[in-house]
């Protein structure tokens, strides 16, 4: 049935339809429908329940509705009245009929209401050639609930539900139509509990500890600080410290490179580089440390040599431990690295891999929030300084736990670098998308710069009363529905839908399913004995090891086999090189310092 067929139907032919009431009342965005009028038909009144679509015939408009609230009415005579959301029109413009949203000319009473069909409803949800289907409409399953792909990314989304009832297949499915809608843009998936590594087929590189190079040289100050001291307020006297030899480490580095730059003949000062403690450039941690151990002998007093001492051992702890390996290993290897870093992880170019998951299931608890922070702060600069020349659509899973409301909860450069993404990120080409389940605890300033919302079952009061403060007064009693929805549903409010839609998300094949890889299925069999325990503390270990040792394969706790006598028998290359310089035994008692095997 084509849209001016449609149109001419509802409004030219209302009378040969059933109507199932008329308009008794209107408001700004709502009107009141009296049911059961003398002709209708009691089988379609019946079947105007709270959730359906009218359309009210006003001269040449169609006035889109839904239906929120049926009351009974008790007086002379007794009446049903629906109450109706008013959202669009479809009217006839330039010769064709169309809808938009807002009314232009709202009904007056005793304006006919009629049910909307499935094909009449087609004309409001319709597919059209900017959009593409996610899954269904929860009232009419025959017809795509399709998005807007421009107006989703141009004003960020986000998407709100409680535990347990879709959300992760929600995005997975959205972020699966935008790959195929826009091949030129990136995207970058922060993946707290390893959900999506299997989501995106040959499409996606899945980045984890094991294989991230992120150095240490690339955190700003603050990032530092928090790292450095394990989530905990940095000492003063440290901090101070730090601020003052970091310029100058990333000062003495320079002077490598010029050294090996046959062009650059006049060395420069490392104290009059121009560096900061939060320019992203390289240094070497050695120097850090020679720095402030070169500064520590030269003071007298015990206390300042005590908090230098102190800074010294906090840093060297950190830096051999090797659960950091991925800020430490290679990090000055091949000098400055910042483009090749930039270039892996926002995939310029993409070769066929558009998009990033970022594992953080396997990273040190004490070092998310800084390695969040420094993701989310490298996504934005490289879009200001670029001039968004590669757009990026930034996706940002548990959002709460990185821009939480509460300053005392968050990491405050995480907060302002998520912030800065939502407020100024769109002129830049940096997009947002925040999944949570609690969005009462996301910093309000963030979460209302996403004009496109995906409201799942939530029952929590502060969650509905901050969604309601975010949607449209025409909308707002929709949310009413949100603790009934089922699992995989969603109401969608924003620019992103022709207008609020509820929806079933569609049915994403097995091998594409989210599903966590941080741990057990927790159905193991329980009659696994030692087999399991020493499986689970082989990986508890290799957890802690070095990427080196991973790699190699060289501790394989629970299964290395026996060591054999012959093993032994030839000594290692630090034994035999002692021998080949130890002098002479000219007595015939052999060298009585190492093993009888090795003489």
């Amino acid at each position: 049935m084509d849209a001016t067929h449609t149109q001419s139907q509802l409004s030219s032919n209302a009378a040969e339809r059933q109507i199932i009431g008329r308009v008794m009342s209107v408001g700004g965005a709502t009107a009141a429908i009296e049911l059961h009028h003398a002709g209708s038909s009691l089988h379609d009144a019946a079947r105007a329940t709270v959730g359906k679509f009218l359309g009210v015939v006003s001269g040449d408009a169609v006035i889109i509705g839904m239906v929120t609230d049926i009351s009974e009415q008790r007086g002379a005579h007794r009446i049903n009245v629906a109450h109706i959301d008013l959202f669009g029109e479809v009217k006839e413009i330039e010769g064709a009929s169309g809808f938009t949203r807002g009314i232009t000319a709202y009904p007056t009473i005793g304006d006919p209401a009629l049910l909307m069909t499935n094909e009449e409803l087609c004309l409001v949800y319709g597919d059209a050639s900017d959009t593409v289907r996610i899954g269904s409409l929860r009232q009419a399953p025959q017809i795509n609930a399709s998005i807007n792909i421009d107006e989703l990314l141009s004003k960020h989304f986000a998407i709100l539900g409680t535990t347990g009832v879709g959300k992760s297949s929600g995005v997975a499915i959205i972020l699966q139509q935008v790959l195929a809608a826009r091949p030129d843009l990136r995207i970058f998936l922060i993946d707290p509990h390893n959900e999506y590594g299997r989501c995106f087929g040959d499409k996606a590189q899945v980045l984890n500890p094991r294989n991230l190079r992120l150095p240490f040289w690339l955190f700003n100050f603050e990032e530092t600080i928090d790292a450095f001291f394990g989530r905990r307020p940095g000492v003063d006297e440290e901090v101070e410290i730090l601020s003052e030899v970091i310029p100058l480490a990333k000062g003495a580095y320079l002077q490598y490179r010029n050294a090996n730059d046959r062009f650059l003949t006049k060395r420069r000062d490392p104290k009059n580089a121009g560096f900061t403690a939060d320019t992203p450039a390289p240094y070497r941690i050695e120097d850090l440390i020679g720095l402030i151990d070169e500064r520590m002998g030269k003071l007298e007093n015990r206390s300042s040599r005590m908090h230098h001492y102190k800074l010294l051992q906090r840093i060297q702890t950190f830096r051999n431990n090797p659960r950091y390996a991925f800020m430490f290993e290679n990090a000055n290897v091949g000098g400055d690295t910042m483009a090749e870093i930039i270039s892996n992880l926002f995939r310029l170019p993409a070769n066929n891999k558009p998009l990033t998951v970022m594992q953080l299931g396997g990273f040190p608890a004490e070092v998310v929030d800084s390695v969040v922070s420094v993701l989310s702060r490298m996504a934005f600069d490289f879009g200001l300084w670029s001039d968004g020349v590669a757009p990026l659509l930034f996706i940002c899973e548990e959002a709460h736990r990185y821009a939480a409301a509460d300053a005392k909860v968050a990491f405050g450069p995480t907060r302002r670098a998520l912030s800065r993404i939502a407020k100024e990120g769109r002129k830049y080409g940096v997009f947002l998308g925040l999944v949570t389940q609690r969005p009462a605890e996301i910093d309000p300033n963030i979460i209302s710069q996403c004009n496109t919302l995906f409201v799942m079952r939530l029952s929590n009061d502060r969650d509905h009363a901050l969604i309601r403060s975010a949607v449209s007064d025409a909308a707002s009693s929709l949310l009413t529905f949100v603790p009934s929805l089922g699992t995989a549903e969603a109401f969608v409010f924003g620019p992103g839908v022709a207008l609020p839609m509820q929806m079933k998300f569609r049915e994403l094949p097995q091998q594409f399913r989210p599903s966590s890889d941080v741990g057990s299925s927790g159905h193991a069999d329980a009659d696994a004995g030692s087999d399991l325990i020493v499986s689970v503390i082989e990986r508890w270990r290799n957890a802690t090891m070095s990427q080196k040792h991973h790699d190699d394969d060289v501790y394989d706790f629970g299964y290395a086999p026996p060591v054999q006598p012959q093993q032994i028998l030839e000594p290692p290359d630090s034994v035999r090189s002692r021998i080949l310089k130890a002098p002479l035994d000219r007595t015939g008692l052999g060298t009585p310092d190492l093993p009888k095997t090795w003489r």
